[in-house]
């Protein structure tokens, strides 16, 4: 239980349930989580990957934040502190970790750290967001710091630095590109992890969607509505044809984040989930049983989880590999169709590629 600084006992603003003990491995991604799970299981890898990233510049940060930023308390920014460790308090994380409010006008937070997670929010977002839709975000922030997202989020933010400032070498940011590539694939779904964290937390479904809305459309709720958000992400992933799907991959490798409307698709399916619910009463995994977690087991439910991603994708790309996984007969006429669209060019596209690339948009 998290404590005031005069001893007395905090508990949530209003009625949440708590989740004495409970494991990140509850709300993690299954891509996450079984990466997460592996590097755990390997040991004393945290202490080797902290010695060699000796060179980052984490007192730096820690000093630019305490020196030019807004550390919250119960003085300052009281409502974001309340709401700290009142998320502390829900998903039992001991050790309540600083928070800074930094002048940005861009909407954004971040949770880094070496040896201790600290967490960033910027003025942008405590302006756009309303109390609850803020409590998610804190939420979702003790989430990373809880699965121990800081240390490798704080990795990702030094490496794209670096990357930047060696750009001018030939082949010098090559290597260095490789390994930010494929640290923001893993930050992407540690962010759809956190997400789960954050409505655990806020325990407010429509608070979350909002929340996200406003990261798209700014403050104008009054002309957003949840439903038309949703169906955005339903026609992202299934419109267009196979170049579509290419540029989507291209648009997705350099952001850190998630689309905003696909976080909001994947909290909504998760919080309909028999997952949600066995965590809601009460049924997860603890922390003291994270040493006998199986890698193979994670791996086996990282893979079931894009198994069925890939059965069950409205995307051309998709579509394409599930008919040459299926042994597809006239494979070149499905890629024909599912690069130009079936029926596109003088009606030479099969049935079945008109209703994989067309269809679905009903």
């Amino acid at each position: 239980m998290t404590e005031s600084p005069d001893g007395s006992a905090r508990v949530p603003s209003r009625d949440r349930r708590r989740f004495p003990g409970i494991s990140s491995r509850s709300y993690e991604h299954p891509a996450d989580r079984s990466a997460l799970v592996a590097l755990r299981k390997l040991s004393g890898f945290d202490t080797v990957f902290k010695t060699l990233s000796g060179l980052l510049p984490e007192r730096s940060l820690r000093l630019l934040f305490l020196s030019d930023s807004v550390r919250v308390s119960d003085q300052q920014f009281s409502h974001l502190n309340d709401m700290l460790r009142d998320a502390c308090y829900i998903l039992d994380l001991e050790k309540v970790p600083p928070m800074y409010v930094n002048q940005d006008p861009q909407p954004n937070a971040m949770c880094i750290g070496l040896d201790e997670p600290i967490i960033v929010v910027t003025t942008g977002l405590v302006e756009l967001l309303d109390e609850e839709e803020m409590r998610a975000v804190v939420g979702h922030e003790v989430g990373h710091a809880l699965s121990g997202h800081a240390v490798y989020r704080t990795i990702l933010l030094f490496l794209t630095n670096l990357a930047m400032k060696v750009a001018w070498i030939p082949l010098g940011n090559v290597a260095i590109m490789a390994i930010v590539t494929a640290l923001r694939e893993w930050f992407r779904k540690s962010e759809l992890s956190a997400d789960r964290a954050g409505l655990l937390v806020g325990q407010d479904l429509k608070a979350s969607m909002r929340g996200l809305m406003k990261l798209a459309g700014g403050n104008h709720l009054h002309e957003m509505n949840v439903d038309a958000f949703l169906k955005q992400a339903d026609e992202y992933e299934s419109g267009g044809d196979l170049r579509d799907s290419v540029l989507k991959i291209l648009n997705l490798l350099p952001r850190s984040h998630p689309f905003t409307t696909v976080r909001a698709a994947e909290l909504k399916k998760w919080a309909a989930s028999r997952d949600y619910q066995r965590i809601m009463d009460g049924h997860y995994p603890r922390r003291d049983e994270d040493k006998d977690a199986s890698v193979s087991d994670s791996f086996r439910d990282s893979a079931a989880h894009y198994a069925e991603s890939v059965r069950n994708s409205k995307d051309p790309l998709m579509g394409l590999v599930r008919d040459i996984a299926g042994g597809a007969g006239d494979l070149g006429g499905k890629l024909r169709d599912t690069v130009f669209g079936g029926g596109s060019r003088g009606g030479q596209g099969g049935a079945n590629g008109t209703d994989r690339t067309n269809g679905s948009e009903a």
